[in-house]
């Protein structure tokens, strides 16, 4: 399975990192440490020297409860950083955001990827993904960050959002996304339960009928850290298994804030399939 955007191609035969770079005061993790550019581009290189193949960007904080912040203020945080990156660095760049405009111009920036949370349903997103010929993720979330984790409730957890994959991706064909272009998000965290977590995870292969890449969140997250009863800091550990448990399930992207370690589960899950492949010859 190989992506391709402008001039850059990613090979997703075995999977790829992606480096979280937030440039956020209030991301739930490491919100506050990369707003000024100069230690954005410090991470951004190390990231990539870690073994990053995607960089994804973002201004707008979606942990739950996030404060939503202007279309001025997200542009002003997310630009200047993704063009100091692109003058730099051949890596693939992704916008993590649902607005149009930042979508449009991020792209224009630089970006080569648009990671939407709400699977470009806010409003010309659909029509900005188009007219930005670029690949795009599409992300499953029950409610909106503000209110997904009150009551998180699906008749079938799959089901549902199977559903809803099925109709973004008509959708986006409908408006004239080619289909090789999508890939897939299940929304570890977003609308979801501790359980609703560990269940998609546990089953996590389900989601390859599409034949599209899949791309999972799980670092650091509420999954994780809710369950050891630790903090978002404590529990690299916790997220580096479920990263191996998504790689052995044949997750072609995952998302991290720890790219270094990230990339070595990589490797193991990479010599172990192989090993595997050697035995059935």
């Amino acid at each position: 399975m190989i992506l391709t955007s402008k001039k850059l191609t990613l090979d997703l035969s075995s999977p790829k990192v992606m480096g979280i770079l937030n440039i956020t005061p209030d991301s739930f993790f490491d919100g506050g440490k990369f707003e000024r550019l100069d230690r954005a581009l410090l991470h951004a290189e190390k990231m990539i020297l870690s073994g990053a193949s995607i960089l994804d960007i973002g201004g707008q904080s979606t942990r739950p409860a996030a404060k939503n912040i202007s279309l001025d203020e997200e542009l002003a945080r997310v630009l200047p950083s993704i063009e100091a990156i692109r003058a730099r660095f051949d890596c693939w760049i992704s916008i993590d955001t649902s607005k149009a405009t930042v979508m449009t111009e991020a792209v224009n920036a630089g970006a080569n990827l648009i990671n939407d949370v709400r699977a470009l349903q806010d409003l010309n997103a659909l029509e900005a993904a188009m007219v930005a010929d670029v690949p795009i993720c599409i992300m499953h979330m029950q409610g909106q960050p503000s209110s997904m984790q009150l009551d998180p409730n699906y008749n079938d957890l799959f089901e549902d959002i199977h559903a809803f994959f099925e109709q973004r991706i008509e959708i986006c064909k409908k408006m004239g996304i080619e289909r090789s272009k999508l890939l897939l998000d299940p929304g570890f965290g977003f609308g979801k339960t501790l359980m609703h977590n560990y269940q998609l995870l546990a089953k996590l292969e389900n989601f390859h009928c599409y034949g599209l890449p899949v791309l999972v969140g799980m670092s650091r997250k509420s999954m994780i850290f809710n369950l050891l009863d630790k903090e978002p800091t404590d529990i690299l550990g916790g997220s580096l298994t479920c990263a191996t448990i998504a790689a052995l399930k044949g997750a072609q992207i995952i998302r991290t804030h720890d790219v270094k370690e990230t990339v070595n589960v990589v490797r193991v899950v990479n010599s172990i399939c192989e090993a595997a492949n050697s035995l059935g010859k």
